[in-house]
């Protein structure tokens, strides 16, 4: 089944809603700032808002991760310079990408899968430069909260170990189709110097999850397993963080706390 416009309409089930304002999708491009020898990824370029001005821009290379196969086929004869990919992007490898000089991301995620993904992409993927992604305006806030917000959570956390996240600018509902009942944002990532990311990310994912699973507790209740053995009686800092909860200890603080519980596994 496809629209008046010959394009195939958005799937309920793949969180598919595609942006139609033209300044907007060219304002989302430009905050990416291409130069010329960039490679661009975009993720879910539906029908093509974005690419239009992604394959217009000085990038090198444009390639489009794209699940919906109908939406793919239509882009690749539109824009055949763009690499199309049907692919589910919570499942690509994105370290397959490490000898890619240049590179860049590019998507208005859908609100389903967004998390996840920014996720795996901020931690696993090597070398890109610069990220501009569109997500739901409370996972928006969420990424860019401080310690201490409400918004701040393990997403935030983690997120913030390995980028410096930007708040941009907010989307209203009614650019897309279907209207959404949120507005969007769009954020812009840069990641942090290798030398200061997290050595052992698998130990860091896996306290952040312990400590916000619970995040009203204490963490000296929430890791009472580990507090009185390994951690109290070692690390002055953390004895004084002792009665915190979650959302009041920095990314780093979590970092090192991780490493002090189960650094030597």
């Amino acid at each position: 089944m496809r629209a008046a416009d010959g394009k195939p309409f958005a799937k309920r089930s793949l969180g598919q809603n595609f942006l139609q304002d033209e300044n907007i999708a060219r304002k989302i491009v430009a905050a990416l700032e291409l130069q010329e020898g960039d490679t661009v990824v975009e993720i879910g370029p539906g029908r093509g808002a974005l690419t239009r001005w992604l394959d217009e821009s000085p990038a090198q290379r444009v390639l489009a991760l794209e699940k919906d196969k109908d939406l793919a086929q239509q882009l690749g004869m539109v824009h055949p310079r763009v690499e199309i990919v049907v692919a589910d992007a919570l499942r690509y490898s994105w370290e397959e990408l490490a000898g890619v000089e240049s590179l860049k991301y590019i998507g208005n995620l859908p609100y389903n899968i967004a998390s996840p993904l920014m996720w795996e992409i901020v931690s696993r993927s090597p070398r890109y430069s610069r990220a501009v992604f569109m997500v739901q305006h409370e996972v928006g806030l969420r990424l860019t909260a401080c310690p201490g917000n409400k918004s701040y959570g393990a997403l935030s956390a983690w997120i913030q170990s390995f980028a410096n996240v930007r708040y941009l600018f907010r989307v209203p509902p009614q650019v897309f189709r279907p209207k959404p009942k949120v507005d969007s944002a769009v954020l812009c990532f840069e990641p942090l110097a290798k030398e200061i990311r997290p050595t052992h990310p698998a130990l860091l994912a896996k306290l952040l999850h312990i400590c916000f699973q619970k995040r009203r507790k204490q963490l000296r209740n929430i890791l009472r397993d580990w507090w009185g053995e390994r951690v109290g009686t070692s690390a002055g800092e953390f004895i004084k963080l002792a009665e915190a909860r979650p959302e009041e200890l920095t990314p780093k603080e979590f970092q090192r706390l991780a490493l002090l519980i189960w650094g030597d596994e």
